[in-house]
């Protein structure tokens, strides 16, 4: 193992686009980071630009690739990892975008899946681990099939392209070679059948959706063939590809059973591990905070993991600082918070994208309740962060009570895993202890690394490049049984307030 030696890791979130070489000791350096814009035309509908995302992505691996000659590093291959069931769909001629990028957080189709429900939720939960749920990018692609004519008119002339983000950029890096994705991006698509490593061809079908538009389905750890040295300036073999969540679970350590992942992003993901094999959820299962997913694919080997998330918690702290400007910045936000031992009877529940734990609710709103005269900004702020550690133990304790599986750790990463406030809260709340990694920010393009270079390339193998991660604060709980009920009871009643409202809304 030489440590000049070094795998160009690529994460395509939502907020922003990054680029970095993630060294054979596992240090994350020459990190380039390019902001991207998120457009919310109306209420449900949530888009992205697609060339921007390209454009951004392409300036920030120039910069690290660049950085990485000056310092003497030796870049040995790329490992992308990406926002999971985002679209786009784009002409394979011109290779222009066709339509705004499809965002994870969108639900414009909710209700005509919901409609799809009662017939299929039995039938998909056995096979796909979740079920119709309320986004479904093939049917996004489908509306455009049927109702805007330059879609229609590239696919009827075979120049449509479609996929997520991983397949956008790999088509891109590959020099419009490649069409592709990997399991862990097309399980949460929510057309893949998990025991199989295939689509659902027949949910596909009663889309709308024509199965000859669909990327070839890879392993996370795979050939993804060689970039274009005219596009990149560098023709480097693409090793892995997987969903942002699922490598920033490898950049943490969590390979074992029982270990749990939440990466605080625009939304907070938290994976329970479960190993190899998965009992599906029963087709008359009626809980729905919890889905199964491909926590990664390799060697020709499913490792599944349960997962629930909570879709607007670091959006959250951006809507209070930009849209209403209560705060200067996210930073400023978390200090503030810190500076108060409670919220003074305020809570937060963080639903500005809708609720997706104990249930999924996508018209549910977000809640800031509990003001009176004596509130202040810092309690506001503390109320702000505390909605986020109760929605993230929902979560933990949904997640694990659907896999009867003890939780041991979880492993906090993201932005907001810089808030000490956060993750004690955290542990607090959910009982268990909860971990900070040395540049936890980084898990995702740590972790993606890893996967990349973990066949002898950098490492042996994953457990050995995961031994490179290294702890830097732990957290345990520091309140009893009673207390911790009490303070979940109270937010889990206000949570089922506004599932209330939300029914009667439905009823008129």
């Amino acid at each position: 193992m030489n440590s000049r030696d070094g795998i160009l890791a690529i994460d395509a979130g939502s907020s922003s686009t990054r680029a970095a070489i993630v060294t054979a000791d596992g240090l994350v350096s020459c990190l380039h980071r390019r902001p991207l814009r998120t457009h919310y035309a109306r209420s449900g509908v949530v888009e992205q630009d697609a060339a921007l995302i390209w454009q951004q992505t392409l300036a920030a691996c120039r910069a690290s690739l660049q950085q990485a000659r000056q310092k003497g590093l030796r870049v040995r291959a790329i490992g992308l990892c990406n926002q999971r069931a985002s679209a786009v769909v784009w002409d394979t001629v011109s290779g222009e975008p066709l339509a705004p990028a499809l965002s994870w957080q969108d639900s414009r189709h909710a209700a005509e899946l919901a409609a799809l429900a009662p017939h299929w939720d039995q039938r998909l939960r056995p096979r796909l681990g979740r079920p119709v749920g309320s986004r479904s990018p093939y049917l996004w692609a489908a509306h455009l099939l049927r109702h805007q004519p330059r879609v229609a008119r590239a696919w009827a002339q075979g120049r449509l392209g479609f996929g997520g983000i991983d397949t956008w950029l790999l088509w891109q890096l590959s020099g419009r070679r490649l069409l592709a994705t990997s399991a862990t991006n097309a399980t949460a698509c929510n057309a893949y059948v998990l025991d199989a490593h295939a689509y659902a061809l027949d949910w596909l079908e009663a889309l709308g959706f024509p199965a000859g538009l669909l990327p070839t389905l890879c392993q996370d750890a795979d050939d993804y063939g060689r970039s274009d040295a005219a596009v990149l300036g560098a023709a480097l073999p693409i090793r892995a590809c997987a969903g942002d969540q699922l490598a920033a679970a490898i950049g943490q350590g969590c390979l074992e059973p029982g270990q749990a992942l939440c990466q605080h992003g625009t939304g907070s993901f938290i994976d329970v591990l479960v190993g190899p094999r998965v009992a599906l959820a029963p087709a008359d299962s009626t809980a729905e905070a919890s889905v199964v997913v491909t926590a990664r694919r390799q060697n020709g080997v499913s490792h599944f993991a349960l997962e629930s998330y909570t879709a607007s918690t670091g959006a959250a702290l951006t809507w209070a600082c930009q849209r209403l400007r209560w705060f200067p910045d996210a930073g400023q936000l978390l200090a503030l918070a810190a500076s108060v031992s409670s919220a003074g009877g305020v809570s937060f529940l963080p639903a500005l994208a809708g609720m997706q734990s104990p249930q999924r609710q996508p018209a549910a709103r977000a809640a800031l309740q509990g003001l009176s005269l004596a509130t202040g900004r810092a309690e506001v702020a503390h109320a702000l962060v505390e909605g986020i550690a109760q929605s993230v133990t929902a979560c933990v304790s949904a997640s694990a009570d659907t896999a009867g599986l003890p939780v041991s750790r979880i492993m906090s990463g993201g932005t907001l895993a810089s808030s000490d406030l956060l993750l004690q809260l955290q542990a607090d709340l959910s009982g268990v202890t909860t971990c900070r990694t040395h540049q936890s920010a980084h898990a995702s393009l740590r972790g993606i690394a890893f996967l990349a270079g973990s066949h002898g390339l950098l490492w042996d193998d994953l457990p050995q490049a995961c031994a490179r991660t290294r702890l830097q604060a732990v957290f345990k709980p520091r309140i009893d049984f009673a207390e911790r009920a009490c303070r979940r009871a109270r937010w889990q009643a206000r949570l089922c307030a506004e599932l209330d409202h939300v029914r009667q809304e439905n009823t008129r």
